[in-house]
C-alpha cells in the first residue's frame, strides 16, 4: 500500500491537520523502514504510519488521536536497541522523537542541562566539555543513541563502575502521557522528596508509560584523564575471580571491562588495536582518582591479578594507550557484528547482570553451556558492576542453530537468575525478554506493575505487547 493510498484514511487526513507539516509521513517505504531495532527473533508488525515529531505539540496531537481512535502507539529514538521495544506493531503509530535533538541549556552553576529526546550521548558530552562538564553514563551505542532512548531504557556503560547509569542523573523531565496530558516529574534541585520519586518510575519504563519529550540531568564536572592497566588471563574464570577480588579490596576504578579470548580475536580483525591474541581473556581497568591514589589502585589490581594466573599485567599513563584500548573496547560491537555476518548472519547478543561475588562460576558454567551446543558463544561486558554481554553467534539460515541459539539465550538468562541476578542490565526487556520478566519478578510486584500500567495507560495503547505484555 502507497503512500497514498494510505493518506485516504479519514483518520489520518485528521491527524496530518493536527501536526506540524510534513511531521506525517505515509510512504510505506519510509514507514516500513522505521519499523525495527536491532534485536532479533523480535516480530515488526505494519504500522499506520509514521510521525517524526518537531515539537511537544506534535507528541500531544498523536496522544490525544490515538486516544480518541483507540490506536496504539510506539514512541522511538535512533531505534539502536536491541530488545524490540521500538518495534512496529500492526496498526500502531509509529511516533518518533529523535528530530527533537535542542539542548535548551546548559547550567554550570548548578551542573545541570536541559535537553530534548533526540539529542545523541556523545555530541552532548561534547557539547558539555566546553562548559568544562561532563555526562558520565557512556553506553557502546554513545555515538549513535539518543538521551530519550538512554533514559528509556535506563542505559550504563563503562563508566557506571564508578559513575553509576542514567537514572542516578535524571533530576526531572517533562512527559506526554496517553491521553495528551503534559506533566513535569521530578525536580531541579539536588535534594527533594516532595511526593513519589515519579520521574525515577518513567526510567527504563521503555515507552509503556508516557513519552518524554524533556530531561534534566545531573552533570560532573569533567572527568580527569585516566590511567589505564591491562590484564591478561589464560581463561575467563581467573579473570572473573580477579574482579571479585579486587572489588572486593575496595577499588574504585572509572572503568573495568573484560573481553574474553575469541572476541579480542574478532576485534583484531576487525581493526589494528595490537591486543595480544592468544590468550582467555582481557581486563581493562581505569582509574581517574588523583596520580598517587591511582596508580596504588593499579598496582593493587596487578597484584590481585596475578595471584589469580594472569599471564601478563602492564600499566600505561600515555593518554594514547588508554584512548586505543577504549577504542578497541568500543569495537567490540560492531567487531562480533562483523563476524557473525560472514558466518550467517545470527548474533543475538545477551544482558545478563549478576553479583561479582559470582563472576568467576557464572564463567565456568557459561564454559558448560558453550560445550553442550554447537552455535559459539563468545563475551563482553561491564565486570566491574557484573553487567556481562554474552554474544550467541550462529548461521541464521540453519533451523537447527537457530533453535540452539534461543535455548543458548534463554540457558544464559536463567543461569543469570541463578547467579542472583537480573535478565537485564541496560539493554531493557521490550518484546525480547517479555516473557522472562516474570521469572524475575515475584507475584507482588508483578501485581504493581499490572495496576501502575492500568493507572497510566488504561486503553494500553503505549508499546503494548512490550515489557509488559
Amino acid at each position: 500500500m502507497k503512500g497514498s493510498d494510505l493518506i485516504s484514511d479519514s483518520r489520518l487526513q485528521d491527524l496530518a491537520e493536527r501536526l506540524n507539516p510534513g511531521a506525517l509521513v505515509t510512504d510505506r517505504d519510509v514507514i516500513d523502514s522505521y519499523a525495527v531495532d536491532r534485536a532479533l527473533f523480535c516480530p515488526a508488525g505494519q504500522a499506520l504510519g509514521l510521525v517524526r515529531a518537531r515539537s511537544v505539540d506534535d507528541v500531544v496531537a498523536v496522544m490525544r488521536f490515538a486516544t480518541e481512535h483507540r490506536i496504539p502507539v510506539v514512541t522511538q529514538g535512533a531505534r539502536t536497541g536491541l530488545s524490540g521495544a521500538a518495534n512496529a506493531i500492526d496498526g500502531c503509530l509509529l511516533l518518533n522523537v529523535a528530530t527533537m535533538d535542542e539542548i535548551v541549556q546548559v547550567d554550570p552553576v548548578n551542573q545541570t542541562c536541559r535537553v530534548q529526546p533526540g539529542v545523541i550521548n556523545q555530541d552532548l558530552k561534547t557539547a558539555l566539555a566546553e562548559h568544562g562538564l561532563s555526562y558520565p553514563p557512556d553506553p557502546g551505542s554513545v555515538a549513535i543513541s539518543t538521551i530519550g532512548g538512554n533514559v528509556a531504557t535506563n542505559a550504563g556503560g563503562m563508566c557506571c563502575v564508578k559513575y553509576g547509569v542514567t537514572k542516578d542523573y535524571v533530576r526531572a523531565m517533562t512527559v506526554v502521557l496517553a491521553d495528551g496530558t503534559v506533566t513535569k516529574l521530578g525536580r531541579k534541585t539536588t535534594k527533594g522528596v516532595a511526593g513519589l520519586d515519579l520521574a525515577a518510575l518513567l526510567v527504563g519504563s521503555e515507552g509503556t508509560l508516557g513519552t518524554i519529550v524533556e530531561v534534566t540531568l545531573a552533570l560532573k564536572p569533567l572527568l580527569s584523564p585516566p590511567i589505564t592497566a591491562v590484564g591478561i588471563f589464560p581463561d575467563t574464570e581467573s579473570a572473573g575471580r580477579t574482579v571479585s577480588e579486587y572489588m572486593g579490596f575496595g577499588a574504585s576504578p572509572s572503568l573495568l571491562e573484560l573481553i574474553d579470548g575469541p572476541t579480542v580475536r574478532m576485534v583484531n580483525a576487525y581493526g589494528d588495536f595490537g591486543l595480544p591474541d592468544d590468550i582467555g581473556a582481557l581486563l581493562l581497568v581505569q582509574s581517574d582518582a588523583k596520580a598517587g591514589e591511582a596508580l596504588n589502585e593499579l598496582e593493587m589490581f596487578q597484584r590481585i591479578a596475578e595471584s589469580n594466573g594472569s599471564t601478563e599485567v602492564f600499566v600505561s599513563d600515555d593518554p594514547a594507550d588508554s584512548e586505543m584500548l577504549v577504542a578497541a573496547r568500543r569495537a567490540v560491537g560492531p567487531a562480533i557484528e562483523k563476524y557473525a555476518q560472514e558466518r550467517g548472519g545470527g548474533e543475538l547478543i545477551d544482558d545478563v547482570c549478576i553479583p561479582r561475588s559470582a563472576l568467576g562460576e557464572f564463567f565456568e558454567k557459561l564454559r558448560v553451556i558453550d560445550a553442550e551446543f554447537d552455535v559459539e558463544i563468545t563475551t563482553a561486558g561491564h565486570a566491574g558492576d557484573g553487567n556481562m554481554h554474552p554474544n550467541v553467534i550462529f548461521d541464521a539460515g540453519d533451523e537447527v542453530q537457530v533453535v540452539q541459539a534461543q535455548e543458548v539465550f534463554a540457558r544464559i538468562m536463567q543461569l543469570g537468575l541463578d547467579l542472583g541476578g537480573t535478565i537485564t542490565g541496560e539493554h531493557g526487556v521490550g518484546f525480547l525478554k517479555r516473557e522472562w520478566l516474570g521469572h524475575e519478578l515475584d507475584a507482588g510486584s508483578s501485581l504493581m506493575h499490572t495496576r501502575i500500567k492500568e493507572a497510566l495507560d488504561p486503553l494500553r495503547i503505549l508499546n503494548p505487547g512490550k515489557m509488559l505484555a
